[in-house]
């Protein structure tokens, strides 16, 4: 059978079947996810409670994202997965249930690290139970502990997950004495062009670098970030932030709450009273995450996102609670990738949901195709 040319019933099953079969993220009881992400064997800030219910909190979003969900012997919360049909995720009418997060950030399932490999287990047999042949998980820690667990419990019954696709992003090591990292990766010279950059701009005005933390700093500090994001390019390309309001709304809600319990910071320069750059920070254990960062442009000479990226390089590295931060970046990012030179390797992977199955290379092979055919796109897009 050729999966790709399925009838309108195969499709209208594939489309709507499998993720109606689950719980929306909407039902599930926010204490029991706010206290299973307390107990995770990796963590994963975009998968926090009040996030991902933001992130997701459009009318579609809502229609159409589902919980894949596990639970012990006493009906505790032991993993949890966001998931879309793929006719959803990507139009296509295959039988596989896809991990959700509108941004593409980081898919890594939240799994009890007391029980993880039932927790793993039992979250595969929930997607074999909704009718899918695989679940595909994107932009995943292909060498975390979820995938590692996920493929124990898949090898277990005698299935191979594939690598569908594998790359690398700018990562910082906390651990490390800030000064010795910054010196390794940029070198004397550039350092003292940056301190150089930064006498600059404090020639007429102080700069002030800052972190915002609590819920009120948080929300007035998400303002600042929305406004100098839309003033830049994104703003101009109609991506920013601010020309999404309802979206806009709901994350400064999350990154408020979020704030209350210390798991989101914003990241701000400023000289004088003018802020320059501001950056969201996502917090979940002991790892944190760079989502997204705004510069006002008619400083771009002196180059505020640098500035503000040493600062909180600084910042995190001085926190002994953080030993690793994800920069969310695309690969090769010509911004971040010169500063912090960890690798986080990020992957789709494709885990099969039942031995044997004819379907599953076919399956594998539309998927391949797709992706082969995107990025040829954006190769000639760059052109």
């Amino acid at each position: 059978m050729d999966i790709s040319q399925a009838t309108p019933a195969a499709r209208n099953a594939s489309q709507d079947a499998a993720p109606r079969a689950l719980p929306s993220l909407a039902a599930l009881d926010e204490q029991a996810w706010r206290d299973l992400a307390g107990r995770v064997i990796e963590p994963n800030g975009y998968y926090l409670p009040e996030w991902t219910l933001a992130a997701n909190g459009d009318a579609r979003a809502r229609s159409v994202t589902r919980a894949l969900t596990a639970f012990d012997a006493g009906s505790r919360l032991t993993g949890l997965l966001p998931v879309l049909s793929c006719w959803n995720a990507y139009r296509l009418p295959l039988p596989v249930l896809v991990s959700a997060d509108p941004f593409r950030s980081l898919d890594t399932p939240l799994l009890d690290r007391a029980d993880g490999i039932q927790a793993a287990a039992t979250l595969l047999t929930g997607a074999r139970g909704t009718g899918a042949r695989a679940l595909l998980l994107r932009d995943v820690a292909r060498d975390g502990d979820a995938v590692r667990l996920l493929t124990q419990a898949a090898q277990a019954e005698g299935r191979e997950p594939v690598l569908l696709r594998g790359w690398s992003r700018a990562c910082l090591d906390a651990t490390r004495d800030s000064e010795e990292l910054l010196r390794d990766a940029l070198g004397g010279k550039r350092l003292k062009e940056y301190r150089r950059l930064l006498r600059r701009l404090a020639d007429h005005r102080e700069v002030r670098f800052s972190v915002a933390q609590t819920p009120g700093d948080v929300a007035q500090g998400y303002d600042v970030f929305l406004a100098l994001e839309a003033s830049g390019w994104k703003g101009r390309r109609g991506t920013a932030l601010l020309h999404q309001p309802e979206l806009a709304a709901r994350l400064r809600q999350a990154a408020v709450a979020l704030a209350g319990r210390g798991a989101c910071e914003i990241a701000l320069l400023h000289a004088g009273d003018e802020a320059i750059a501001a950056g969201i920070v996502l917090r979940h254990g002991d790892r944190a995450y760079f989502f997204k960062l705004g510069i006002a442009e008619q400083h771009a000479r002196s180059s505020p996102g640098v500035l503000l990226t040493l600062e909180l390089t600084r910042h995190l590295c001085a926190d002994p609670a953080i030993r690793l931060v994800d920069s969310t970046a695309a690969p090769d990012h010509p911004m971040i990738d010169p500063i912090w030179r960890g690798r986080f390797a990020v992957g789709d992977v494709l885990i099969p949901l039942r031995t044997r199955d004819p379907l599953f290379a076919p399956i594998t092979a539309a998927l391949r195709a797709r992706e082969a055919l995107r990025q040829t796109a954006k190769r000639l897009l760059k052109r």
